[in-house]
């Protein structure tokens, strides 16, 4: 802990910080995605696309997943092993950009090359190269929904690209994105076939939910148990709409505010209080000062 800094506020930091809880329906896309990873090089490699409401938690599982699978150095041949790749789609279904979204994203930016050397057809030869070297087993896509923002023509030509990558690197291609993205990538027949969909829905009034509250709050650097009456946790589901992230935020706020309170447990009358004001808490530090005085 840093001087000047007190058990509390240290508490608060973790409380902030990316948590990730291994509740079963995460954990069912990552067991899947690692079987793809893992599994041997054919000629069409398997793919999936994992859709659902924003802040559901699509891009949670993308990012713990590519812990698992960080880039390695290998001594030997002098070149960073990189089985996957996780890249954001760019803003718009732009060929050019997302080649440079590529070469960034692998240390070699396009910076040093001459604008001759910078046209799409240029680069996708050098990406493919690069990614070859790289010993890449699998690709995905984030906000793979982005592609709506262009034409049906330009969508077309995206989805080209990434059919592309995974038929000549021969890796798995992953995407992510919110539902309204399924229709345009059904628009291209042999994609849609090759991505098997997994649909992430928003949290319902059932175990499945109650089991991940519980053991969210239980996660929280709390020093008292939080015994929540079942009309709390259906008051939780009411004010985030089941979507995953607003759930977490929730949950932290109630946390800090039970350590400046000094209350140290989440309860039934703080829950029915809460207000959904993202800001609340933008300078926990300074209010646990004030509290103090």
């Amino acid at each position: 802990m840093r001087a000047g800094t007190t058990e509390e506020d240290g508490r608060i930091a973790l409380i902030q910080s990316d948590i990730w809880i291994g509740f079963p329906r995460a954990e069912q896309v990552l067991d899947r995605l690692q079987g793809m990873i893992e599994a041997p090089r054919q000629t069409r490699m398997p793919g999936l696309l994992v859709h659902g409401a924003s802040g559901i938690g699509k891009t949670m599982i993308a990012r713990n997943l590519s812990r698992k699978y960080a880039p390695e150095y290998d001594p030997a041949s002098g070149i960073t092993r990189t089985p996957l790749l996780l890249l954001q789609a760019p803003p718009a279904p732009d060929e050019r950009r997302f080649y440079l979204h590529i070469l960034a994203a692998v240390g070699a930016p396009a910076t040093a090359l001459s604008a001759r050397a910078q046209n799409v057809a240029s680069l996708e030869v050098r990406v493919i190269a690069l990614l070859r070297d790289l010993g890449l087993r699998m690709i995905m896509i984030d906000e793979v929904h982005n592609l709506l923002a262009g034409t049906h023509r330009e969508q077309r030509r995206f989805l080209n690209v990434l059919r592309y990558l995974s038929n000549e690197l021969e890796v798995s291609l992953v995407c992510l994105g919110v539902s309204e993205a399924v229709d345009a990538i059904r628009g291209d027949i042999q994609l849609a076939r090759r991505l098997d969909e997994h649909h992430l829905p928003n949290w319902r009034d059932d175990a499945e939910f109650s089991d991940m509250i519980q053991t969210l709050i239980a996660a929280m650097p709390l020093e008292k148990k939080s015994n929540l009456k079942v009309k709390s946790l259906k008051q939780v589901l009411a004010l985030t709409g089941g979507v995953t992230s607003r759930i977490f935020a929730l949950v932290k706020d109630l946390s800090i505010d039970a350590i400046i309170t000094g209350e140290e447990c989440i309860t039934d009358d703080a829950i029915a209080k809460w207000t959904p004001v993202w800001s609340r808490h933008a300078n926990p530090h300074r209010r646990l000062q004030k509290s103090r005085v």
